[in-house]
């Protein structure tokens, strides 16, 4: 039997890049001396296909965000536990998820002038729809801030959509997990902040 099932796979480019736009908070993976290291930081994909980010300079993952260094990225969407009393038919319990698997090779941007310009458009990506905060050329605490900060952009050399949605389920059940994994993150993330915030 082939793994990962190719049902599994989505190797449609603009599901993924949705995914991206979508959830741009990414689990971002260097490695030095055989040991991961890794940071949480949103990515924004550009106009001309590749991956910026900012990272903090304090950060010991920002020496590894240099020219030609290989990295993984990995970017999460919606995720749940899939109980068998929501399908139509007898199935087992499963975990239904979206995640974008991405290798690419890192080129660190030296500009504060490029560094200011990227943190005014991801900002401005941030906010859409509604743009409620613009963050302005001339604000003084990012002009304090741009040393502390290190820009890089990401070349993508491979892209594996993982789309698990119940796809190997008839059209019903197919319908039935779509339906419970848009509950369940609802409602998981109310009980959760409950518990914790």
């Amino acid at each position: 039997m082939k793994y990962p099932p190719p049902h599994h796979q989505d190797n449609n480019l603009d599901h993924m890049i949705e995914v991206i736009k979508t959830y741009p908070l990414a689990t971002v993976i260097s490695v030095e001396n055989n040991e991961p290291i890794i940071t949480h930081l949103p990515l924004i994909l550009n106009d001309a296909g590749k991956l910026i980010g900012h990272i903090d300079i304090y950060n010991s993952q920002a020496q590894l965000l240099k020219d030609n260094k290989k990295i993984t990225i990995i970017f999460t969407g919606p995720q749940c536990y899939i109980s068998p009393s929501v399908y139509s038919t007898t199935q087992l319990p499963t975990w239904n998820y979206i995640k974008v698997h991405i290798k690419g090779t890192v080129k660190a941007i030296d500009s504060k002038e490029a560094l200011k310009k990227s943190l005014i458009t991801m900002t401005e990506f941030l906010e859409t729809p509604d743009h409620k905060y613009v963050l302005d050329p001339d604000n003084k605490r990012m002009e304090g801030n741009l040393d502390y900060i290190k820009m890089f952009e990401i070349t993508i050399d491979s892209w594996e959509g993982k789309f698990k949605l119940s796809q190997d389920k008839r059209p019903k059940d197919i319908e039935l997990a779509r339906t419970e994994l848009i509950r369940a993150n609802q409602a998981s993330i109310v009980a959760f902040l409950e518990k914790v915030f």
